[in-house]
Parts: structure tokens; C-alpha cells; sequence
């Protein structure tokens, strides 16, 4: 037998030995095995409880669901009208923890004066909700065209909202995320959309308090380019969210290479939740499962 031979016949056999090992490690996990989707590779997913199991109640039960897939994290839209208590407790006993949630919405905007003070009580208000759920930051939005106002004059109202709740935030150790949309497809009529003029909001307020929430479903609809619009504005960014388009269903629905995406975001060194604000076009379980291939490189 020639060496040719036997070296050929030696990779065969590792190879086979390789291909029975990995063979068995997905026999172990059975397809009814789901337990564990959510804890991903590279990427430390917090579920939005809004999209995800839409029409189970109470809230607390999408919990419990969201932590049998094996995640970690949750996130949700306004904390009024919910069971901060019960959330809380739900949370502390399945180790569960809440990234973000929705401290000022679309109305009454920001980006009007008149709604300043409101709108530093309220950061007041949600911060020691935050505290109540061990959560550090809170996401607001600018609000919707006000007539008469230009987009210069409204930009300039929420930079001077956002610098008179600074103090609030410093007390409480908190950090507010300022979301754009897109006005394309979801939010038409919305002042702030995309990256530039956030980042310049953030910029003008010049706190570490303030910082931008990239949903790249909005980015991608606004500019596109999502890696070099990571690489550009990753100082100014404190927590991302994902979904596909079109559509906002899960990864691999879409247009978007989110396994490239997602691996830009942790080679820039991210190491926070990305939230999962999308529309489980199937089932939930289906939907855990393509977030998890797209972590994987």
C-alpha cells in the first residue's frame, strides 16, 4: 500500500469519526428539544414580549415562555397598564433579565416644548419603575410632525428635552435610548428617522446618559448599509434591536444578511442585548430558531 494510500484512508477515517461525532451531538438535541435556542453562540438576545406570543395573558406567561426557549433577556413596549410587581417577581425567579422598555412614546412628542415638563416627570416616574425591574435603560421616541414646525426647529426641541432630563438620569444611573424611525413603511408623519440626525441629537446633548437604539429594520428601510453604519456610529449607540425586511419577521425572511450583520456588531466588541423586536412569522419556536442560526459563523 502506498504512503498516498494510507494517508488517504487515515483522513477518511477522521473525517467519518468527525461526521459520526457531530451526527450524535444532533441526536442528543432532539427536534423537540427547544430549551435551549435562545442562549446563542455570540449574541445575548432580549425578546420584545410585545411581538412574541402577541395573544397570550397574562404578560408574566410570555415570560416563562420566552425563558423555556432558553433567553435570557426580555424587552417591552410602555410599562403602564402592565404588573410591574409580577413582572419583577416572574423575572427574579427565572433569572431573567429586562434590557429595556418604552419610558416616552410617540404622543405626546418630544420634540414640542410644551410636553418638556411632562416629560421630565415622567423620566422621573419610569426610572424608579426601572429600578423596581433591575433594568438600566429606557427607550424614548421624538414624536410626529408638528405643524408649522420644521424638522430643524423639532430636532432642536427634543435635544433640549432630552438635556433637561440628564440630571434625572444621573441620580437614577440610568441611560435613555433615543429610537428613529422610518417613515417609508411603519411610521409615516414620525420627525426622526435615521442614523445622521440621531447621532447629531446625541452629539448636541453631550451626555453619556443619552444614547441611540439602532433598530436596523428602520435603518435598513432609512439607509441601508448597516455595517458601515455600525462601524460609523458604534460610540453613540447603547443597545441595537433586529428584524428582517420586508415583513419584520425573523432572520432569514428577508433581504438582510443578519449572520453577517450580527458578526460586525460583535466584532466592533458589542457585548449587550440586541432585541428581538420582530413578528414570529410562524410559530414562536420556529422563530427561535432562525434567530439562532443567524448567530452562528
Amino acid at each position: 500500500m502506498s504512503n498516498d494510500r494510507r494517508e488517504f484512508l487515515k483522513t477518511g477515517a477522521v473525517l467519518a469519526a468527525g461526521a459520526g461525532l457531530t451526527a450524535s451531538a444532533e441526536s442528543a438535541q432532539t427536534p423537540n428539544d427547544t430549551s435551549r435556542l435562545g442562549r446563542t453562540a455570540h449574541t445575548r438576545f432580549a425578546v420584545n414580549l410585545e411581538m412574541w406570543w402577541r395573544n397570550v395573558q397574562p404578560f408574566t406567561r410570555r415570560i416563562e415562555l420566552a425563558a423555556g426557549l432558553g433567553f435570557q433577556a426580555i424587552e417591552f413596549w410602555p410599562y403602564e397598564g402592565k404588573d410591574i410587581g409580577a413582572i419583577a417577581d416572574t423575572c427574579q425567579r427565572l433569572k431573567i433579565e429586562i434590557a429595556q422598555f418604552t419610558a416616552w412614546g410617540f404622543t405626546p412628542g418630544l420634540n414640542d416644548p410644551r410636553n418638556h415638563n411632562r416629560f421630565v416627570e415622567k423620566v422621573e416616574e419610569a426610572c424608579k419603575i426601572a429600578q423596581r425591574l433591575q433594568c438600566r435603560m429606557m427607550c424614548v421616541v421624538a414624536g410626529n410632525d408638528i405643524a408649522g414646525m420644521t424638522q430643524t426647529q423639532m430636532h432642536e426641541n427634543v435635544i433640549a428635552g432630552l438635556r433637561r432630563a440628564i440630571g434625572i438620569l444621573d441620580k437614577h444611573n440610568m441611560t435613555l435610548i433615543l429610537e428613529p424611525m422610518n417613515i417609508r413603511v411603519d411610521h409615516k408623519g414620525h420627525c426622526l428617522y435615521g442614523s445622521d440626525p440621531t447621532v447629531r441629537i446625541i452629539r448636541a446633548v453631550n451626555s453619556t446618559r443619552v444614547k441611540m437604539l439602532a433598530d436596523l429594520y428602520h435603518l435598513q428601510i432609512t439607509e441601508g448599509d448597516l455595517c458601515g453604519h455600525l462601524r460609523d456610529n458604534f460610540p453613540h449607540v447603547a443597545y441595537y434591536q433586529i428584524a428582517d425586511h420586508p415583513g419584520r419577521n425573523e432572520p432569514g425572511t428577508g433581504e438582510i444578511n443578519y449572520t453577517r450583520v450580527l458578526k460586525q456588531l460583535h466584532d466592533l466588541g458589542y457585548r449587550g442585548h440586541v432585541g428581538l423586536e420582530l413578528r414570529p412569522r410562524g410559530t414562536e419556536v420556529d422563530a427561535a430558531r432562525a434567530v439562532s442560526r443567524a448567530d452562528q459563523w
